[in-house]
């Protein structure tokens, strides 16, 4: 039986299974899917712009992404294990969308540069997502430090009472961690705003493509000048999660002393019964679940960041 995979040329039997289930990707990047399409449509317009397909062609292929598009955001898509990744899932309905044409998306290219451009867009929009959360997150302390202005509070060394502050003072060093958390992710989103695409598997293509072209149909503001740099370079999600590690650090910092604070001992702040739980055998609990649950998925983000590090030390390029 011969091996049906996009990749299978030279292979006389097909995966094993269980092999075929350990390696597969889908699970994971299907959370790329709308980053997936954007940068086909992109890619597809040059290469009609190029000439390398025909206008029909061009047509026929961004309308077939536009549906898989509307059928992935509605729920409707069906992920087939066996296609391994989220590229290969839709290229391959949209071949059966459009016929063999849909293939001709795919010239010019490889899973290499696509998955890396993939990820430059999506960390790209996650960094954005994060920023304008983090923007939100200071304007609640500023409102809050001068609705408490007049508010004189305990500060602390070693947990121990110290000097009389101002509680509004206080809640401003978060306010300055944030900033510096701000701007540390727009030194990342610097760093992914470089476009891979055009580097194919490693060394380029022969196809006349127009990377600037595409680059500027993304949003991008420069590109690879290395091809196999291109498609191995993964610094720009280490700089991402380094930069999460840092916010989390300090989320969880703040969320120890609310935790604290609450406390029948402290007693400096009550936290909304709508962000707390109790205890269904001692009913006088007011338990803070909420900032104890960000303290705790502080270390999820360390590991991330760790085995990402781990991952990457002694992986050959390309």
């Amino acid at each position: 039986m011969s091996n049906n995979k996009p990749w299978g040329g030279r292979f006389s039997e097909p995966p094993d299974r269980k092999a075929e289930a350990f390696s597969a990707s889908i699970d994971f990047d299907r959370r790329l899917a709308e980053e997936d399409i954007a940068g086909s449509i992109a890619h597809c317009m040059m290469l009609v712009k190029k000439g390398i397909l025909d206008p029909a062609e061009g047509e026929q292929i961004v309308s077939g992404l536009g549906e898989i598009k509307d059928e992935i955001l509605q729920g409707e898509f069906f992920y087939d294990l066996s296609l391994e990744d989220i590229h290969m899932n839709i290229e391959s309905k949209l071949i059966e969308k459009i016929g063999p044409v849909g293939g001709k998306l795919h010239t010019g290219r490889s899973r290499n540069d696509q998955v890396a451009l993939d990820m430059h867009l999506f960390v790209k929009k996650e960094i954005m997502e994060v920023e304008r959360a983090l923007l939100s997150l200071q304007g609640v302390l500023l409102e809050l430090a001068e609705k408490h202005l007049d508010v004189v509070f305990p500060g602390y060394t070693h947990l121990q009472r110290a000097q009389p502050i101002l509680f509004s003072h206080h809640l401003l060093a978060y306010f300055w961690m944030l900033q510096r958390d701000r701007e540390r992710f727009s030194d990342a989103f610097r760093r992914a705003d470089i476009m891979p695409l055009g580097a194919g598997a490693l060394s380029g293509t022969s196809f006349p493509i127009d990377r600037e072209d595409v680059a500027a149909k993304l949003g991008f503001g420069g590109l690879y000048e290395n091809s196999i740099d291109a498609v191995s370079d993964r610094d720009f999600v280490i700089d991402f999660l380094y930069g999460a590690s840092m916010l989390m650090m300090h989320l969880s910092r703040l969320s120890e002393e609310l935790i604290l604070w609450s406390t029948r001992e402290f007693s400096f702040v009550e936290l909304s019964d709508a962000f707390t739980s109790g205890s269904s055998m001692m009913p006088q609990k007011k338990n803070p679940d909420i900032p104890e649950l960000v303290r705790g998925k502080t270390g999820r983000i360390y590991g991330n960041l760790m085995a990402l590090l781990v991952v990457f030390k002694g992986l050959p390029l390309a």
